[in-house]
Parts: structure tokens; sequence; C-alpha cells
């Protein structure tokens, strides 16, 4: 029962923080059943990972591959043509809603009017007083 060390491992995975998430990966592989490829010798899972890796064991680019799609989000229930569609549907949406409200910032007729209606008035009342 050696005792594994990173720099046993740091051959066949150059990057340490790899490393780490592989050794996990294939830990959990481990605890959910999956075969060993290195005798136990009465070892706890993420050692027996780490043991398998130096000792080039296991496919080291399965395992990452395995990982990387662990993970990705499934996208897989929304189709093509349901995505175009919702797209289209939020595109019109948002027009409509541009017509209808004018977004923060932007004015439109009315409101430039009453703007210069109301900046006259006030024009009128401090001529007034100065008088």
């Amino acid at each position: 029962m050696a005792r594994v060390t990173v720099e046993d491992c740091i051959i066949s995975v150059p990057n340490r923080f790899e490393l780490v998430l592989l050794a996990a990966k294939r830990a959990r592989e481990l605890a959910a059943g999956a075969p060993l490829t290195v005798l136990r010798d009465n070892d706890k899972n993420p050692v027996v990972a780490l043991r398998e890796i130096s000792e080039e064991t296991v496919d080291v680019n399965q395992l990452r591959e395995s990982l990387i799609k662990s993970m990705q989000r499934s996208m897989f229930a929304i189709n093509d043509s349901q995505l175009s569609e919702e797209i289209h549907e939020d595109f019109d949406t948002a027009v409509l809603q541009d017509l209808i409200e004018p977004i923060d910032g932007e004015e439109n007729e009315d409101d430039v009017a009453d703007d210069e209606e109301t900046s006259d008035e006030l024009n009128t009342e401090e001529e007034s007083e100065l008088v």
C-alpha cells in the first residue's frame, strides 16, 4: 500500500487543478460501482482514483470527456423550431411594447410638445416677476 503522490499523477495530467477534477470524477464513479482497475489495498476511493491515474490504468481522455459531459446542461428538450418560434414571439412582444410605451430616455412627440408648453409658461412667469 504505497502512498500515491501528486508527482506520480502529474505525468498523466500536467495540470493539478484538472487532476483534482478528474480524480474526484473517477472516485464518484467508483462509489457508484464502476469496476476497479487496480487493487484496492484497503484504500478509499479518492486514493484508488489517484492510483489509477498515476498507473495509467484508466483512460484519462475518456474520463475528461465524461467530466465535461456531466457538467454540461442539457437543452435537448427544446428543438430548434420551438426555440425559433419563442425567439420570434419575444421579438414581436418587444416591438409592440416599444410602440405602446417608449423606453426611458426616449420621448414621443406629445411629451416634447408638453415640455415646450411648460417651459414657455415658466418663461412668461419669470418675465412678469421681473417687471
